[in-house]
């Protein structure tokens, strides 16, 4: 088993999705409360592939061995990646470029089997305008750090996509 088919298939690889996509809903949190920025729908659903990111680890920590919690793992993994690049690309076009005639919703619109603005406002109810940009760092905005966040899970999704998909080896 090459080094990467073992680190893909480790506990410690999964742990480190979790866990770096806990901190990035900490550090939205923080702005959120601790600096007083308002988030707004697009934040909110960039939250939302955060979670999925979340979830992903906590299926792959739980049995990193087991091929097909790695294949929904895996699976999941690009989908929150990709589709939350695309929100935050979305986002910092409506900062970029604001429209009034092309805005965000002020309300959420999540299926009706899963309403998290209604189960947990305090983390997934917008309050923000999307073409606001109260936050940047080195110039660049917090759109466009999302945009880098889900570009590099993307890009490391892409490096243990087929390593993790590969069967575990019984008898190494």
């Amino acid at each position: 088993m090459s080094p990467l088919q073992q680190f893909s298939h480790s506990r410690l690889s999964w742990g480190l999705l979790l866990f770096s996509a806990i901190g990035l809903e900490l550090a939205a949190l923080f702005f959120q409360y601790g600096m007083d920025l308002a988030p707004c729908v697009m934040c909110i659903y960039i939250r939302v592939a955060v979670l999925g990111l979340i979830l992903t680890g906590l299926v792959g920590i739980l049995q990193p061995k087991v091929w097909f919690l790695r294949l929904v793992g895996i699976v999941s993994w690009g989908v929150s990646a990709i589709w939350g690049f695309k929100l935050a690309y979305e986002l910092n076009q409506m900062q970029v470029n604001p429209s009034p005639f092309e805005t965000c919703s002020f309300y959420p619109e999540f299926p009706s089997f899963m309403p998290l603005d209604t189960w947990l406002p305090s983390v997934f109810s917008p309050t923000g305008m999307c073409s606001d940009s109260p936050w940047s760092w080195l110039s660049v905005s917090m759109a466009q750090w999302m945009m880098v966040g889900f570009a590099v899970y993307g890009l490391i999704w892409l490096i243990v996509l087929l390593p993790a998909l590969k069967p575990t080896n019984k008898s190494q």
